[in-house]
């Protein structure tokens, strides 16, 4: 496979991700600015936009939802934004377009036309819903009609390094905020994860079984040490062979040290040290990303989109 081709893969399966994700982070925290009138915008604002990597001037001006969702949810030309994500999501597919299948073409092209159309003013719960829906019917397009191949596995590698990522910012979110916070059950539901929860606890819900649950479950898709170990097992599937003095891809020893040192960690612990933990997931899905780049896409060339030519 062309290293271009497998660069687009790799960058779908972000894009989408991180839009679906975003969406999750966007919905969760513009609720709970509803429905607490107590509730400090201006901090919750600035700590969340400093969580995803978006932080403000401290200049004494004001920062509410209405500049979070411009920056977050609607901006197209930031591909960190929910609308910025699903317009180059799409980019990559035509770049790609020789190797992804039809259905999943024209679902992100029909994405991408529809996130530049009315549904940008839908009111933000709509609007987060219908993300999280085209996301997932990316998802089962990916799922069921992409062979298990490179292909598929560089669209999985992308996924879930940046669900790892992603579930490590909405953790850090409620770190941040405590008490202020939207609470461990508004963040399971979010992830889709309370059922689950509630079924893998017998229906004992506590804040620490909670945050447990989305870092440390093996079952649950979206927990932090499953993509993590998702993220691996792609990466052991492009390239089996083991080097003889333990692993020699850098990306795989990135994410298995900080897997590891989440499984092998006594929860009181990494609940203790949450947000330094969170900051190392993070940097570890940097520096793996950065190793896959380094050794899937090694191209010096920068490639830029301008409309609908490169």
């Amino acid at each position: 496979m062309l290293s271009r081709i497998a660069e687009s893969l790799f960058w779908i399966g972000r894009y989408v991700e991180r839009a679906d994700d975003t969406a999750r982070i966007l919905d969760t925290h513009v609720q709970m600015l509803s429905e607490d009138p107590w509730a400090e915008e201006d901090l919750a604002c600035r700590s969340l936009l400093t969580v995803m990597d978006h932080p403000v001037a401290d200049d004494g001006s004001l920062v509410d939802r209405g500049m979070v969702l411009r920056l977050l949810a609607h901006d197209q030309v930031n591909p960190s934004s929910i609308a910025g994500s699903l317009v180059a999501a799409r980019e990559n597919a035509r770049r790609a377009r020789e190797i992804v299948s039809t259905e999943l073409w024209e679902c992100l092209n029909t994405t991408r036309n529809q996130v530049s159309g009315t549904i940008r003013l839908a009111r933000p719960h709509e609007y987060f819903s219908w993300v999280r829906e085209r996301a997932a019917i990316v998802a089962g397009l990916m799922d069921s009609a992409t062979s298990r191949d490179a292909t598929w596995h560089f669209m999985m590698l992308g996924r879930s390094i940046e669900r790892a990522d992603m579930t490590a910012r909405l953790i850090t979110t409620q770190t941040r905020l405590g008490h202020a916070g939207p609470g461990w059950t508004t963040l399971l539901r979010s992830c889709g994860a309370y059922e689950s929860f509630l079924r893998a606890h017998s229906g004992l819900a506590s804040d620490e079984r909670a945050a447990g649950f989305l870092l440390l479950d093996r079952l649950f898709p979206r927990s932090v040490v499953y993509a993590l170990e998702n993220a691996e097992q792609c990466l052991r599937e492009l390239e089996p062979v083991e080097g003889r003095h333990g692993v020699a891809d850098e990306a795989r020893r990135e994410l298995g040290m900080v897997r590891t040192s989440l499984e092998y960690a006594t929860l009181r612990d990494v609940l203790s040290d949450l947000p330094d933990a969170m900051e190392r997931v993070q940097l570890a899905c940097s520096r793996a990303s950065d190793a896959i780049k380094a050794r899937y896409f090694p191209s010096g060339a920068v490639t830029t989109w301008v409309g609908e030519a490169l």
